[in-house]
């Protein structure tokens, strides 16, 4: 059955094919179901008679994959481009290795070209475009029958024109046929509310080359100045420690209603994942799988993880746009990677509703100047909600709920620090009672930031920057 968005743009869909246009662009937000869309348009090309074939591109094989398991059920055959299969589904990259022989079926047949998160095809034409934007220049934009571009994120950080979008004249804003906003589904129960946590310190202290003590009161004082990178804060262990517990209380929460949710960690590297899940089992005790490029059959741990009870995931770039895991409601994004575009999908990936009572959705990351001004974006997007948090609670329910578990951390935590020193990792000593009082320092000394008189400059720029235009014709 579909969503009542997805019959609306089925129908904008059909008026615009039937008034000869053949090329439409769709914005719908991270998690709304965008491929069950494609698949009904589809469906009604061929029960039209208006297509002989079907071509799909997306950015990964895992949502590859999934679009082969949508079609193939929608269209009732197959959908893996063998004799007798109406179509198929590959990864971008999966152009660079078609050769003429292969674009000739565009010419001479009548075939629908999807596109899931066309954003990362740049190029109105072959000047400007990336190398996947100039295949479809070349082999698709003037041949194929009819293209369906989807995204959910309708901008590129290098500010290249997207391939097959159009933008208005002199603004250049990007011009949508049809448009399902986050507060669109979010209101009509398609997406969760997301709750976003930024995490600041108030008083940290680092130890300079030249044994200088220099005090910082935000992350963002802390990152402007030259004494530590964004990089080397991600992979602190006070740092993970503090985001991981905030993750963990808040996951324990959910899953006293919903037994399965489960947590995701975007993590930098293999060697920052490996880390992450080190102290997620071991001081934290969490069931967990860690996937990334050097795992054997990646696709096949994230398919188990989908329909298992493990809490958490830990991933470098693994789980990312399209993967369909909807048991995933905490996120702690610790990635390097700062851009507005990476950070609506990481989001993305726990906004997908399920059948369970509780539908929260959270994302817990740091303070810094970028990440901040994405997040209070989005909270301007959703003006009727609140989307940021100031919540020193959460991770007092993680101590409160399991003494020996918080135990365990503390006293994982209480280690000499020569370069970055946050308040409340200082204690070195053993006695109870020490112990106590660095549980207290931490959880004071950490606070959730809102950011109070900063947040008004920041709504004139979420405005100019993410202004779109009404659906049209």
């Amino acid at each position: 059955m579909l969503r009542e968005w997805q019959r609306e743009c089925l129908n904008k869909v059909k008026q615009h094919y039937y008034g000869n246009h053949k090329h439409f662009f769709c914005l719908a937000t991270p998690g709304s179901g965008k491929t069950v869309l494609a698949a009904e348009v589809a469906a009604y090309l061929f029960d039209a008679k208006k297509i002989d074939f079907v071509i799909c591109f997306s950015p990964s094989s895992e949502v590859t994959s999934s679009i082969k398991i949508s079609f193939s059920k929608r269209l009732n055959c197959n959908f893996d481009g063998v004799i007798g299969s109406v179509g198929c589904s590959y990864t971008y990259q999966n152009m660079r290795f078609f050769n003429d022989d292969y674009w000739q079926l565009l010419r001479k047949n009548r075939v629908l070209v999807v596109f899931d998160e066309i954003h990362h095809c740049a190029g109105s034409s072959i000047e400007d475009a990336n190398v996947w934007g100039q295949d479809i220049v070349k082999n698709i934009q003037e041949q194929a029958a009819f293209t369906l571009a989807l995204t959910g994120t309708p901008w590129r950080s290098d500010l290249l024109p997207i391939s097959l979008a159009t933008y208005s004249d002199p603004d250049n804003q990007i011009l949508c046929n049809y448009i399902y906003s986050l507060q669109q589904a979010v209101n009509d129960g398609v997406c969760r509310n997301p709750k976003i946590v930024l995490i600041d310190n108030e008083e940290i202290s680092v130890t300079t080359a030249k044994q200088e003590i220099k005090t910082y009161h935000s992350l963002k004082a802390l990152l402007k100045s030259p004494s530590i990178s964004y990089q080397e804060l991600i992979m602190h262990e006070a740092v993970i420690n503090y985001i991981i517990a905030q993750g963990v209380s808040k996951l324990v929460t959910i899953r006293q209603q919903n037994p399965n949710a489960a947590g995701l960690i975007v993590a930098s590297s293999v060697e920052h994942a490996e880390q992450i899940f080190f102290l997620l089992t071991e001081s934290f005790h969490q069931s967990a799988t860690i996937v990334t490029y050097k795992e054997n059959n990646p696709s096949d741990k994230i398919n188990d993880f989908r329909f298992n009870d493990t809490q958490w995931i830990v991933s470098v770039g693994m789980v990312s746009e399209g993967t369909d895991i909807p048991r995933l409601q905490v996120c702690c994004h610790l990635s390097r990677v700062k851009t507005e575009l990476y950070f609506r999908q990481v989001l993305g990936r726990i906004l997908r509703v399920n059948e369970f009572h509780n539908q929260e959705a959270w994302l817990f990351t740091l303070a810094e100047e970028q990440l901040s001004i994405f997040a209070n974006r989005i909270d301007q997007e959703l003006p009727d909600i609140c989307v940021l948090k100031r919540s020193n609670e959460l991770a007092n329910e993680f101590f409160k709920a399991d003494s020996n578990k918080a135990e365990k951390l503390i006293s994982n935590n209480i280690q000499p620090i020569t370069d970055v020193k946050l308040l409340g990792e200082l204690a070195t000593s053993d006695t109870l009672s020490q112990k106590h009082n660095l549980k207290r320092d931490i959880l004071e000394s950490s606070y959730l930031q809102t950011f109070g008189c900063f947040r008004d400059k920041l709504i004139a720029v979420s405005y100019t920057h993410l202004t779109l235009p009404t659906n049209r014709e």
